[in-house]
């Protein structure tokens, strides 16, 4: 999410993102909010004014913000911010439709995120998991794709397998996987049928990436994926992300929706550094052979991975 955005553009960015929220009544201070702390805390630009710049057009963004990879990056940071207004309404959905048409930007998944408009919320909560169904084989442990995408019934064999990472040794990845948790009073894969194998993966990625499992350590975590690595199936779980914690769209099994996550003090703060981190972080971690990788020594992991500490540590 945050390459693409070199500095000579942040500005007509910013500017950009202005516009495509001064719908209805104007930008929400959530909205603000966020666009304020991606611009100090994502591209470092403490001098500019959100309230002294004119925002820009979709006509006079797309003449001045060049480039395939900028236009679509300035696209995804839009819908961001279409989803952090509450209610959400016809005048904001379309005004993202005028800038998105306007940079001739393509395959967004952005259907589904306004299927609630038209057809109800739980039209598409629907939507949203058919999506996650796709992608599910990718977000998912390698290892352990082929046999534990989806179980029936619980497999304690699987849970026992991870229970014994505990014992490679304090400060070792497996080790801290199974810290995360008991701290966090989480049932293990296996013992819990839910999807195993993406929550060996998911889980693994919050130890390495430092996120608890609150609602806005979720949305971190997501963001630090998708700036990562600007796969398709990583952007598609960050719009899930936000679709739980902070549209209030999806319940995804014992997980209940949230609305306004990003409105939490601190919360913009904690995504905008997510992105920064991510776009630091030399490989895709949702690819990662965790497994693999168990024995080894948790802040080796980090430093081979360029992965740079929270600001504020979340444990």
């Amino acid at each position: 999410m945050a390459q693409g955005i070199d500095e000579q553009f942040v500005e007509i960015v910013v500017a950009g993102l202005l516009g495509g929220i001064e719908v209805d009544d104007g930008a929400t201070s959530e909205q603000l909010n966020l666009l304020s702390s991606l611009t100090k805390n994502l591209w470092g630009r403490d001098d500019l004014d959100l309230g002294q710049l004119p925002p820009l057009s979709p006509s006079a963004l797309a003449a001045r913000l060049e480039g395939d990879q900028r236009r679509r990056r300035f696209c995804e940071l839009l819908m961001v911010l279409e989803m952090c207004r509450h209610p959400q309404s016809e005048g904001q959905v379309s005004r993202v439709e005028e800038y998105v048409d306007a940079l001739d930007v393509h395959d967004l998944e952005v259907e589904a995120l306004r299927t609630d408009l038209e057809r109800g919320a739980d039209a598409a909560s629907r939507d949203l998991e058919r999506y996650y169904d796709v992608i599910l084989p990718e977000i998912s442990e390698v290892s352990l794709r082929d046999h534990y995408l989806h179980l029936e019934m619980p497999d304690h064999s699987l849970s026992k397998r991870l229970q014994d990472l505990h014992n490679l040794g304090e400060g070792t990845l497996g080790y801290e996987f199974i810290e995360f948790y008991r701290r966090n009073n989480i049932e293990l894969p296996g013992d819990d049928v839910h999807v195993p194998a993406h929550y060996v993966n998911h889980d693994m990625n919050h130890v390495i990436t430092g996120y608890e499992p609150t609602a806005p350590g979720e949305i971190a975590r997501s963001g630090f994926l998708a700036a990562a690595n600007e796969s398709k199936h990583n952007w598609i779980e960050f719009l899930l992300t936000l679709s739980i914690h902070e549209t209030g769209i999806v319940n995804h099994g014992a997980i209940r929706a949230k609305v306004a996550t990003l409105d939490r003090s601190g919360t913009a703060d904690l995504l905008a550094e997510g992105f920064a981190r991510g776009a630091r972080c030399s490989v895709d971690l949702s690819q990662v052979d965790h497994l693999a990788i168990a024995d080894r020594n948790l802040e080796d992991i980090r430093a081979e991975f360029n992965i740079v500490p929270l600001a504020k540590p979340m444990i």
